[in-house]
């Protein structure tokens, strides 16, 4: 039987350790190198904003723009994308710069004061006191792929809601509408994306709009 002295001991030791140090060093440089081909993009919407309209009429009521509700998976700042009808995941390296809720308030908002149609219109957010509430759903607003037919998805729905009697006094249908997207690329698909929120909002402001031209504010 072999024994061996301390300094051999000592030795081993040592050679472990430089050895744990050289595998260490070589693990962050390979995760280094992977970090460096997979970098993070942000995306946003473009809102737009443009000066208020002169409307023949101006009703006089707040119009606040409520928080829009969204399933779980919309709460994140994750890109999300379909494979068929019932499968969805997020892409960890392509997110928003904010949420897509708070992109589509700011857009509804913006949307809103261009008509020109009302005394004030605010976000929720603000100290205003709102004698309508438009309170919204969210419910797709991803990329679909259906056999390489590729679109960007956009399902919402309206109401509005009047605090003073705690009715629902409107309610839009739902607008569904799926934009073929023009290549493969994010960006394609975030453009798609824009155009279809865009023409899902106009819909939506014009009905509101309507719908105060019909029922004058009491």
């Amino acid at each position: 039987m072999r024994f061996l002295s301390q300094s051999s001991n000592t030795n081993l030791r040592r050679g472990a350790s430089a050895a744990t140090t050289l595998l260490a060093l070589g693990l962050c440089v390979f995760l280094a190198n992977c970090g460096a081909t997979h970098p993070v993009h942000y995306y946003t919407l473009e809102t737009m904003p443009s000066a208020p309209a002169q409307a023949q009429t101006v009703y006089p009521i707040t119009l606040v723009v409520g928080h829009i509700t969204t399933p779980l998976l919309y709460r994140d700042d994750r890109l999300v994308f379909g494979n068929g009808t019932v499968e969805l995941g997020a892409d960890f390296y392509n997110r928003w710069a904010e949420t897509p809720a708070s992109m589509i308030e700011s857009m509804l908002l913006d949307d809103l004061r261009a008509t020109g149609a009302f005394r004030s219109v605010q976000l929720q957010s603000s100290n205003a006191k709102a004698d309508y509430i438009v309170r919204g759903r969210l419910s797709a607003f991803n990329e679909v792929d259906n056999g390489g037919n590729v679109a960007a998805r956009f399902v919402i729905e309206f109401e509005l809601y009047q605090p003073k009697t705690g009715a629902v006094v409107w309610t839009a249908a739902p607008y569904a509408h799926d934009e073929p997207v023009n290549g493969k690329a994010t960006t394609a698909v975030v453009e798609a994306l824009q155009t279809n929120v865009r023409a899902g909002l106009q819909q939506v402001t014009s009905s509101i709009t309507q719908y105060f031209a019909s029922h004058p504010a009491q």
